[in-house]
């Protein structure tokens, strides 16, 4: 059965503000560029928000991927990911981190490196400047990190250096 299709309205928090404009200078994840730094302008109605947050290391960034779209519809369900450019390998989208998605939502684990009344400096940028924000929440060791050793399906297969691009990855 297939659900219905429903109309959300996500207000935007913030803003991100960062050095990158373009999807293919853009590195892919945040845990693979924990040195540059970023902020998070965040919109007047929403400051009172960041009360606390200051007091954690890390949180959880939710944004709105809203410049990698596809002109010709929805992003495909099985799709080449970033990493398996070279091997043009499909993956389920579900199976993936693309910012091509059903619904491109964006999830950084950022270093919080300084929480202001109307910003958020923070480590980890991965994402381009512009980027709408549509949450932050902090990361809780205790609720976050599971036990064990998890699978982390075709991910275990690769090896990824710091700071990768997906122009990076189109090359041969």
């Amino acid at each position: 059965m297939t659900p219905p299709e429903l109309a959300l309205r996500l207000p935007v928090i913030g803003v991100v503000r960062a050095s990158h404009h373009e999807l293919e200078t853009t590195p892919i994840q945040a845990g693979l560029n924990r040195a540059e730094h970023g902020t998070i302008e965040i919109a007047e109605p929403y400051r009172d928000g960041l009360d606390g947050l200051g007091s954690f290391d890390y949180a959880w960034l939710l944004s709105w991927l809203h410049r990698p779209r596809d002109p010709d519809g929805p992003a495909p369900l099985r799709q080449v990911p970033f990493l398996l450019r070279r091997r043009q390998r499909r993956m389920g989208v579900f199976a993936t981190r693309s910012p091509r998605r059903v619904n491109p939502i964006g999830l950084s684990l950022i270093q919080l490196l300084e929480v202001t009344s109307h910003a958020v400096v923070f480590a980890g940028v991965d994402l381009m400047d512009g980027t709408p924000v549509i949450d932050l929440k902090p990361y809780v060791t205790r609720f976050d990190r599971p036990p064990g050793k998890p699978r982390c399906g075709w991910y275990d297969e690769i090896t990824i250096t710091d700071g990768t691009t997906p122009g990076q990855l189109a090359q041969p």
